[in-house]
């Protein structure tokens, strides 16, 4: 196959090459005159297996051939260190460090927080990996000059010697780093001693690592042996390439992995050469990019190079920018064009590193019933048995809460063997009964209660929510295996629902992958030791966010999102580069806590700007694909973005150079962004539809509310809408799931203390004491308000207002003695068919035989004027009380009606009955009553609110916002 030049062999790609293409045009030609069968003795090795595949579909689709043998890099050297005992399970690293680490800090606690031990496990697993991949031993890491560090290293050293047990008898137990670095030293002994004769073809690696640099050297050096470099960069002058030496200078830079294997292999960048006769799809865009991307110093060369890029345009052609206001637009942008690829049979591929935008376009094609064939898939945990796992671990943290109960019983593995809709129209029935109840803390005996008062409620089927959900706290320490099988078999049980076996746990390809995982775990639980319910279910979260799951038959053929790494090695018409803004592409390099960037340098480990260099190349690579977008959002949720530095240099060169069309190549640029941005707002437009009017509906007299209560009066007046809605539209907002600690819930505790603490004294004829009433409001917050926060503010506030309560009680007694409480009313209209219900809080009688009604009021009670007008509930219930509405009273004279006001200012308000007297009342209410069911008055949508800012719960149903409180209602007439 290579006949007339020796090793080391090294070729090149050029940027935005179909790599995979080239590579099987390459191995053709070059296999072209020989006998059919030394085409099989052709290895390549490759290092995704998407590319594998790739190769293998260009080698099918050619003519009928032997085939060579194509290799991933794992499986290649698998099989060259069999002798070689199985690399450690990742995960036994990290409960082995979790254990060293917990036994470390419990002999010097002050060296980390006890809370960052999971975190603190995984960056010492990834540095060991780094150190075996790279060959770096303990002793280079110890010896290393710190003479003007911070304390911080003396107890980094600490946390080091933990490496020894994982990095000194590497042979015995190597974690996968190692065993891979071991293999390729193996390797590369044995083809010095014995090289193979048949042709190996490395191709698409840069070298990032220094494991595959090993490997790169020893293939270079076969008589047969070959590398191929996806994205060399021939433009680039000699001058250049030897600036690069210094990893601390460049190797942030595109092509410092390039540099660093020539001076491995003494070769210089002549010496690699193509790889197959092929042009660049733009050939002056590969020059213009390569200008942009020269390393730092050096960057003079634009004034002496720039002007000899000829038409910018020419080279720009097919690029397009989008600077997009937000990353939905840009979103939106993106996913609008990859349609267009479908459409038009155009392979499409998105490249970025931000997943977060790769969601948001996944989801923005889903409009259109397109799914992108998305090379990372799904994180494990996000998925749904991921999320179902997840929900079922916190069940042994805590209490059961009803929001745990139905987040559980709803979701879609839950019951999902058989009877799934009747285990759901249950699973409604019990939400709408929690939710009415305010439970927050579901127990056995109130669910069953739920069964009991709903005959539409499966008794069974709550047997066996009380035997699966109830009781599954497991409090203190146990060892991780114990905890995990209850896990798995409390969450199987819940798939399973009412029958044997798992449901639909394990089944298709992400439960297959959860199934993986848990088995992993369970073989390696053993190492752990003993952790918390807490820590578990974060443990076991950090476990699955550190899986993917994907369906490769899923997704379209044509539309692609790949991560960076297949923008080396893949090939498509138009290639997208998303999210182009600092922070994003390139990421920012991860805080190392253990070594800063110098001692790293000297310890011979890669630098932060590694990732940054490879970024960069990947962006060469893909900005010189045939057709390219270039996409950023101005903006993020916080605040303005900054464009990607190789976007910036790319468009400050263009911008400076004039005499090549560049400004106007950037021009032209901007506009082909700017009418896809254009689509994108002509298809979020809809069409503009005429605002809501104001609504007063007017129903039959027969559908009217024919029985309202006191409360209900203020609301008629004020919101008549509301009433509708409530009562004729029978429409009710739900009860909030968890019951917490707001005014409602603190007017109803009050109301019982005092109801309580008046009674007693009543019955004992006593006056009320502050020492009493703090007793009971004890005995009651403890019974109703089971968060402490609030108790304790709550007896705070009543503490503060028992001296008013004690002083004006005494004065009420002096006046009058309470003969009922919450006692009901009634009273009918009998010529309108309507009927008047009321409570009274409580009422008290004179010695002359008067009542007197009093209102307990945990918020301001209304004033004199509020409740002439609007708020009639006293009045009214002072009209009911003379006409003998009250159940056992007889009528009698009402002396008074007053609301106790027992806010952070109490005082009492009295109903201006001198100035209202009850029959005025009882006559003004006939009328408003009548008004509505008698003359068709329309129920008019806020038609006096105390302010514009209060709030109705139907005003979404009445569409307020779409008109307001000076528009005419519009009366409408239903039948």
């Amino acid at each position: 196959m290579f006949n007339f030049d020796e090793p080391p062999r090294v070729f090149g790609v050029p940027p935005g090459a179909d790599f995979p293409k080239v590579l099987v045009n390459g191995i053709c030609h070059r296999m072209a005159d020989r006998p059919p069968e030394d085409m099989a003795r052709v290895e390549v090795i490759v290092n995704t297996t998407r590319m594998a595949r790739r190769v293998s579909k260009l080698f099918d689709d050619g003519p009928a051939m032997l085939l060579p043998r194509i290799r991933l890099l794992g499986d290649f050297s698998r099989d060259a260190a069999a002798d070689l005992p199985p690399a450690v399970s990742p995960l036994r690293q990290r409960f082995e460090l979790i254990q060293l680490i917990t036994r470390l800090l419990e002999q010097q606690p002050d060296l980390a927080a006890r809370a960052s031990i999971y975190d603190l496990a995984d960056s010492l697993a990834g540095l060991f990996d780094e150190m075996a991949g790279e060959g770096v031993d303990v002793d280079a890491i110890q010896s290393l000059d710190v003479s003007d560090q911070s304390g911080h290293w003396a107890r980094a050293q600490h946390f080091f010697a933990i490496a020894r047990h994982f990095l000194d008898d590497v042979e015995a137990a190597p974690g996968q780093e190692a065993r891979q670095r071991l293999t390729i030293e193996r390797l590369a002994k044995k083809w010095a001693d014995v090289p193979p004769q048949h042709p190996v073809i490395l191709a698409g690696s840069t070298g990032s690592r220094g494991t595959m640099m090993l490997l790169m050297q020893a293939v270079a050096k076969l008589p047969q042996g070959a590398i191929v470099l996806p994205g060399f960069d021939t433009d680039m002058p000699a001058n250049v390439w030897q600036k690069m030496s210094d990893a601390l200078e460049a190797e942030d830079h595109p092509q410092f992995r390039f540099r660093k294997l020539m001076d491995a292999l003494s070769i210089t960048p002549p010496q690699i050469t193509p790889w197959h006769p092929c042009s660049a799809p733009n050939p002056s865009r590969n020059q213009l990019v390569s200008l942009a991307m020269r390393p730092a110093p050096v960057t003079d060369q634009w004034l002496t190079e720039g002007p000899k890029l000829g038409d910018l345009q020419t080279a720009t052609r097919e690029i397009t920018l989008i600077e997009a206001t937000t990353q939905r637009e840009e979103a939106l942008a993106i996913a609008a064009r990859m349609r267009k690829s479908a459409e038009d049979g155009q392979i499409c591929a998105l490249i970025s590193p931000d997943r977060m935008l790769t969601r948001q376009v996944s989801a923005a094609l889903d409009r259109w019933r397109i799914v992108p064939d998305d090379s990372a898939g799904q994180p494990l945990q996000l998925s749904p048995p991921g999320r179902f796992l997840r929900h079922v671990s916190t069940l042994f943290q805590r209490e059961l809460t009803s929001e745990a109960l139905l987040t559980l019983l709803k979701h879609p593995l839950t019951h999902s063997d058989k009877d799934r809709g009747k285990h759901l129209l249950w699973t409604r029935e019990l939400e709408l009964w929690i939710r009415r109840q305010a439970l927050t803390y579901p127990d056995p005996e109130t669910l069953r209660t739920c069964a009991l008062s709903r005959d539409s409620v499966d008794k069974n089927w709550i047997e066996w929510v009380i035997s699966t959900f109830c009781a599954k706290e497991l409090p203190g320490t146990l060892n991780l295996s114990e905890r995990l099988a209850a896990h798995i078999t409390l969450s199987e049980e819940i798939a399973a629902g009412q029958t044997d076996g798992s449901g639909g746990l394990w089944l298709e390809g992400a439960g297959r992958k959860a199934a993986q995982v848990i088995e992993d775990l369970r073989t390696h639980a053993h190492v752990a030791g003993p952790i918390t319910a807490a820590d578990y279910s974060d443990l076991f979260g950090a476990v699955l966010a550190r899986e993917e799951v994907r369906d490769r038959d899923e997704g379209h053929p044509h539309i692609l999102i790949w991560g960076t790494l297949e923008a080396r090695v893949q090939g498509a018409d138009l290639v997208i580069l998303g999210g182009l803004n600092e922070g994003s592409w390139p990421e920012a390099p991860s805080p190392d806590p253990w070594l800063n960037r110098k001692m790293r340098h000297d310890a011979g480990l890669l630098l932060p700007e590694r990732r940054i260099g490879l970024s960069a190349h990947d962006f060469q690579q893909a900005v010189c694909a045939p057709e390219v977008w270039i996409t950023r959002a101005i903006r993020s949720d916080e605040a303005e973005t900054v464009p990607s530095r190789w976007v910036n240099r790319l468009l400050n060169l263009l911008g400076g150079l004039p005499d090549q069309n560049g400004p106007e190549a950037l021009a032209d640029m901007r506009n082909r962004g700017r009418v896809w941005i254009k689509h994108i707002h002509t298809l979020e437009t809809f069409a503009e539809t005429p605002p809501a009017p104001r609504p007063s509906p007017t129903p039959p007299p027969a559908a009217r509310p024919r029985r309202l209560s006191v409360t209900e009066i203020k609301r008629l007046i004020r919101d008549p809408y509301a009433v509708y809605a409530k009562h004729v539209l029978r429409l009710r907002p739900l009860d909030p799931l968890m019951r917490s600690p707001d005014a409602l819930l603190r007017g109803i505790i009050v109301h019982e203390i005092l109801e309580q603490l008046i009674k007693e004294s009543v019955a004992e004829n006593q006056l009320v004491t502050r020492a009493r009433l703090m007793a009971i409001s004890e005995t009651v917050l403890a019974q109703n308000v089971p968060w402490p926060t609030a108790r304790a503010l709550w007896k705070a506030r009543l503490d503060r207002i028992a001296d008013h309560i004690v002083t004006e009680e005494a004065k009420r007694r002096q006046r009058a003695t309470p003969i009922e409480f919450e006692v009901g009313a009634r009273a009918d209209l009998d010529d309108l068919d309507f009927t008047l219900t009321g409570t009274a809080d409580r009422l008290d009688r004179t010695p002359e035989g008067d009542l007197i009604l009093y209102d307990y009021k945990t918020g301001a009670p209304p004033s004199a004027d509020e409740q002439t007008y609007f708020d009639k509930q006293l009045l009214l219930e002072a009209a009911m009380a003379e006409r003998g509405a009250f159940k056992d009273i007889d009528p009698a004279v009402v002396a008074d009606a007053i609301y106790i006001g027992l806010g952070p200012k109490p005082k009492d308000q009295p109903a201006p009955l001198g100035e209202t007297p009850t029959e005025t009342v009882w006559e003004e209410f006939t009328r408003l009553i009548g008004a509505y069911l008698t003359d068709g008055k329309g129920f008019t949508a806020r038609r006096a609110m105390r302010s514009d800012m209060d709030e109705s719960d139907y005003d979404q149903l009445a569409r307020f916002g779409e008109w307001d409180a000076t528009d005419d209602p519009e009366p409408e007439a239903l039948t």
